[in-house]
């Protein structure tokens, strides 16, 4: 439960679903260059499995290690919440962006919400109470069964790297011909002109669309059942619920040549290659692309 302070009660605001006001994005994208290692590790909602986040990340520095390249990791969003340990899962997160400095976290909706509990805490008692996020205060402040609102305030002061690894979180990151964003994009909308409420938390109006679009977009925020990537004409997709299953999936993607290789953690311990679930649609996939020599979006067309 959260406890109000003083004059200052918590609302139960929640995330309504046009809360979010349109805005020009550009300046929250990061456009890839061709001076940065062509090699992206995209790894998908975390949820508090730090256990799972650092087999994994002990994994891409062995394999990045074989092909001669200094790593770089793009966290799909969504470190915190539900799993058993947030906070050391948003450590190794920030551990991974200093060691390997083209490395990026982008903003999911649970670490937006986060964020925003530890500051202007306009969603915070949704949040505790049906997204996780009380998993999430106990990792900072200890089990207990009341958190006061400056309790909460008071993560931010003690982890401030923590803030600032949250606050300067993209929205998306186009490289290439591909888009890594959170959760998707509504595909009627140019990128520049996305709404952030879409960027965070889109589902079916995204991922039903069939067809091509202006990037192969890599995210996650969809959970897959069962449990293993899925690859389409227009996407790549990554939740495969690790907090509850498991498994925590990544796709090293070449942005140059285009070839993709699927990771994911195992119950037996080591991270292993995985085949990815195809989904054609009568378009082809996204994983032709590297076969035929061709960009993704030059695939056959309608």
């Amino acid at each position: 439960m959260l406890r109000n302070a003083g004059s200052n009660p918590l609302q139960n605001r929640g995330v309504p679903a046009q809360s979010a006001k349109r805005e020009n994005l550009a300046s929250a994208a990061y456009i890839g260059s061709q001076e940065l290692n062509s090699k992206i590790y995209a790894i998908g909602d975390v949820h508090g499995r730090a256990d799972l986040l650092g087999s994994m990340i002990d994994f891409i520095g062995k394999h990045a290690s074989r092909v001669g390249t200094e790593p770089r990791v793009f966290f799909l969003g969504d470190i915190v919440d539900r799993g058993p340990d947030s906070r050391e899962a948003m450590e190794i997160v920030c551990e991974t962006l200093t060691r390997w400095p083209q490395s990026q976290l982008l903003l999911g909706n649970h670490d937006c919400i986060f964020l925003d509990a530890m500051t202007s805490q306009r969603w915070v008692q949704r949040w505790f109470e049906r997204l996780g996020g009380m998993q999430t205060l106990i990792s900072y402040l200890g089990e207990g069964t009341h958190y006061f609102p400056e309790e909460i305030v008071a993560i931010g002061k003690r982890f401030p790297e923590l803030l600032e690894v949250l606050r300067a979180a993209p929205q998306y990151i186009a490289v290439g011909h591909y888009l890594f964003v959170h959760a998707g994009i509504n595909p009627s909308v140019p990128l520049a002109e996305q709404d952030k409420n879409d960027l965070l938390q889109i589902r079916e109006r995204f991922t039903d669309h069939v067809g091509a679009l202006s990037h192969v977009v890599v995210h996650g925020h969809s959970p897959l059942s069962p449990p293993r990537p899925v690859v389409t004409e227009n996407r790549i997709s990554l939740d495969t619920e690790a907090w509850l299953t498991g498994v925590l999936s990544m796709a090293v993607i070449d942005t140059e040549t285009d070839e993709i290789e699927f990771f994911a953690t195992s119950s037996s311990g080591p991270v292993m290659a995985i085949d990815p679930a195809i989904l054609d649609r009568g378009y082809g996939t996204a994983l032709d692309a590297w076969k035929s020599g061709k960009p993704p979006q030059e695939q056959r067309t309608a």
